[in-house]
């Protein structure tokens, strides 16, 4: 079996992919929306460097990836050692999260992700925050899908309405969110009982990683913990199916 066999298919690998230096270049030059930037290792050097430097002004992600990943993912294309994976859509400014809010006049609702790695996972909870009103979802810089092909597309076109803002520093964007007056609620075991919580008001709801769940620093920062009761024999729901369930309790106490 192929090490990459948890890809989907070729078109949903080449939905997204920019490669080889010059279109690479191109892209980074014209301002197109790009989720990160994959060297393949041992690449680093000519022209490579240089598209890199670009790169690095534009503060956007580079990631050093094995040549075999790189070759699978161009399905075969001559990259040269380099591609990009664009983004289905700009990222937003945290700003512009409190200013959806204001314009509808209500209290902010944000979804914060810690470290959702899944495309489909991300895909969905962008779709969920849109139908239950969310104003925005943040996700972190690194170790975090991200605005691909495969997201845009399980978000079913939620991406166009829903500010997604990515950031370097989860525990610090939520100091700045309390700072506005957040109330931080995060989705871990061995918390409330989310039927119990009074989620109404300005509120930022947490949903961790899908095997880890949220970090030991992002939990100690929340305010309130949630947890859904289990009632069957496993005792954990898929990452998001969770955070649809809280979004929705969320949009009830509003």
């Amino acid at each position: 079996m192929s090490d990459y066999s948890k890809e989907k298919n070729s078109s949903e690998q080449r939905g997204d992919i920019i490669f080889g230096r010059n279109p690479v270049s191109e892209a980074i030059r014209s301002g197109r929306p790009i989720d990160s930037v994959l060297v393949a290792k041992g690449a680093k050097t000519g022209a490579i460097v240089g598209i890199l430097a670009k790169a690095k002004e534009k503060k956007l992600r580079i990631k050093e990836v094995d040549p075999k990943k790189l070759d699978y993912m161009c399905a075969g294309g001559t990259h040269q050692g380099i591609a990009a994976v664009a983004a289905v859509c700009e990222y937003k400014e945290l700003d512009d999260i409190f200013l959806l809010a204001k314009e509808r006049n209500e209290a902010p609702f944000v979804i914060i992700l810690d470290e959702i790695e899944d495309p489909h996972n991300l895909g969905a909870i962008i779709r969920s925050a849109e139908c239950a009103g969310a104003h925005g979802v943040i996700i972190p810089n690194r170790r975090s899908a991200g605005l691909s092909f495969t997201v845009g597309k399980t978000a079913a076109g939620a991406v166009e309405y829903v500010p997604v803002v990515r950031v370097p520093n989860i525990p610090s964007v939520i100091d700045t969110l309390k700072e506005k007056g957040l109330w931080i609620y995060g989705a871990d075991m061995n918390g409330e009982d989310y039927r119990k919580c009074d989620m109404s008001g300005a509120v930022a709801l947490v949903i961790g990683n899908e095997g880890k769940g949220i970090s030991r620093l992002v939990r100690e920062k929340c305010d309130v913990i949630v947890s859904l009761p289990m009632k069957g024999k496993i005792n954990s729901l898929n990452a998001s199916v969770a955070a649809g369930i809280l979004m929705y309790r969320v949009a009830e106490c509003r």
